[in-house]
């Protein structure tokens, strides 16, 4: 680690280590299997069965992408030590739907089930990755990208708003702004902002609600215009009171 290396880093830099040091060495399951004509060549399922070989970054594509793995846990731990570095270098690029469809392949990893070192090490990165980028005036991958690939990682939307709620300051409260900017037009439209594996309706609603409780007062001191803080408060409304409102946005939904 570099000595001039900013002390806000350092807890992300720290949980990617503790990933290497946690799945370091491990491989595929020996038996698993892919289709040859979709996924890879034999040579390329060697890889996966090889503890510790870097793999080329469309291999890597393609072995997260998958979803039909024999053994999805073993899979996960095989390319996280690399994984995880290349997601925060902002190096993975999903090409259908966003960060959404890379925290679906950690859920389908069932990491929250594996033993406990290895469970807390994957949620130590996924809140310290959050923390940075929450902290970070200019992240990689905006902070409505990860937050939607933590939700889906974890199977649930509130542990990431309530750390939202206690990290205030410039950052955060511009990472809001975009949020709120990028994502008010599906809210309104009573649509959650990417595809949610499960509870998308729970979820959608629950944003909605920290999005009115919370945002209005830090959009406000950040500065956000004023028909962005109306979006907002919109929110908070339902049925005719939301549309016959003045300052609903023409448009169709």
């Amino acid at each position: 680690m570099r000595p001039d290396q900013p002390r806000a880093r350092l807890p992300l830099d720290a949980a990617l280590d503790g990933l290497t040091a946690t799945f370091g060495g491990m491989t595929a399951h020996p038996d698993e299997h892919n289709c040859e004509c979709h996924w890879g060549s034999p040579e390329d399922l060697a890889q996966l069965k090889t503890p510790d070989v870097e793999l080329d970054p469309d291999l890597l594509r393609r072995t997260w992408q998958a979803c039909d793995w024999s053994d999805h846990d073993s899979v996960l731990r095989r390319i996280l030590p690399q994984f995880a570095p290349a997601l925060v270098a902002g190096l993975v690029q999903p090409p259908l739907f966003g960060m959404a469809e890379v925290g679906q392949a950690f859920a389908r990893g069932h990491w929250q089930q594996w033993p406990d070192a290895q469970a807390e090490a994957v949620g130590e990165f996924l809140h310290a990755w959050w923390a940075d980028t929450l902290t970070d005036p200019a992240p990689v991958v905006p902070a409505y990208e990860v937050l939607t690939l933590c939700t889906e990682a974890a199977g649930a939307l509130t542990p990431w708003l309530d750390d939202w709620a206690t990290l205030t300051g410039p950052p955060a409260d511009q990472h809001l702004a975009e949020l709120a900017a990028q994502w008010e037009y599906d809210l309104l439209g009573d649509q959650l902002p990417w595809h949610a594996w499960d509870d998308e309706e729970e979820m959608r609603a629950e944003l909605t609600a920290w999005l009115v409780r919370h945002a209005p007062a830090r959009l406000r001191a950040h500065g956000a215009s004023e028909e962005l803080l109306h979006r907002i408060r919109l929110l908070g409304l339902t049925g005719p009171a939301r549309w016959e409102d003045p300052h609903w946005p023409d448009r169709r939904y």
